[in-house]
């Protein structure tokens, strides 16, 4: 029997991780061969958690309090580090607590993982459920993510990872600012499933717009490299392009500096230190039982 941990992090909304983990329970019920552990990572919450009733088919459900609140990116990259090491568990999977990470891909998740089980799987986005104005910034930051890092970043947290893949991913400072990114430049062989995103089970999403272009520059900044070396490319095009057809272009080459002095700024997210050290941060831990 494959032993899966799902890694959930909460900031103060205990309702919608209640009825996640009820709606977890209802969809692991057919997979086989597999026992289903949880791990919820409480973001410094300001709400106390209520006590919560462990549904039957999930085998143990553990809480991570944490000292001080870092966010969501951080609560992922604490909670990969923080269960490589682990070895009662076989798989590793990501996903947000508010629902939007839907329940009922997760038997798509590990029957992919049991096709093949030396790849991690990622959950493609192929449908959005926000209205179109975030679907507008979006799509803005899937297709300058692809001008400027030539990779294309479909997916989110929701995926599975592999034992080797956590513990690859849990040595990388970048990990600290972007899951997504980080996966992208360093897992090369993985399989992907088609995901939609859901809706949130209760409130409005807490994503403001300021997070939202940290998140995005976050995932870019991972390849701050490899942007600058494409951003040389791109100025030097627009310089002899300018001479050619006799335009200049001085505007879009400044925008394309100082797209790279915002992208080398935001990499200072990244801790390596902070990072090996994010165990300090544990308050204390809570074992739930049955």
């Amino acid at each position: 029997m494959k032993k899966f941990t799902i890694l959930i992090p909460i900031f103060n909304d205990w309702n919608s991780l209640e009825k996640l983990l009820n709606e977890i329970n209802i969809n692991i019920k057919n997979i086989e061969n597999a026992q289903f552990n949880c791990v919820i990572i409480n973001d410094c919450s300001t709400i106390k958690n209520p006590k919560i009733k462990i549904p039957p088919l999930i085998n143990t459900v553990k809480i991570v309090h944490m000292i001080k609140n870092k966010g969501h990116a951080r609560c992922n990259a604490f909670g990969v580090r923080y269960l490589s090491g682990e070895n009662d568990l076989d798989y590793l999977i990501l996903m947000d607590g508010d629902g939007e990470d839907r329940p009922e891909e997760i038997k798509l998740l590990v029957d992919k993982v049991f096709s093949e089980p030396n790849k991690s799987v990622v959950a493609k986005r192929i449908k959005r459920s926000e209205g179109f104005f975030f679907q507008m910034l979006y799509r803005i930051h899937k297709y300058l993510t692809f001008i400027m890092t030539g990779k294309l970043i479909n997916f989110g947290n929701y995926s599975c990872l592999i034992k080797p893949d956590m513990k690859k991913l849990s040595i990388k400072e970048s990990l600290w600012s972007s899951y997504s990114g980080t996966f992208k430049k360093n897992i090369k062989n993985y399989n992907e499933i088609n995901s939609i995103r859901g809706m949130r089970y209760f409130g409005p999403s807490q994503m403001s717009l300021f997070k939202l272009l940290i998140h995005s520059f976050s995932i870019i900044a991972v390849f701050k490299y490899r942007v600058l070396i494409l951003s040389i490319i791109y100025l030097a095009v627009f310089h002899y392009l300018g001479i050619l057809i006799k335009f200049n272009f001085l505007f879009f080459q400044i925008l394309i500096v100082l797209f790279n002095i915002f992208i080398f700024v935001v990499s200072f997210r990244e801790s390596k230190e902070d990072l090996e050290n994010s165990q300090r941060d544990i308050a204390d831990t809570e074992n739930l039982t049955h």
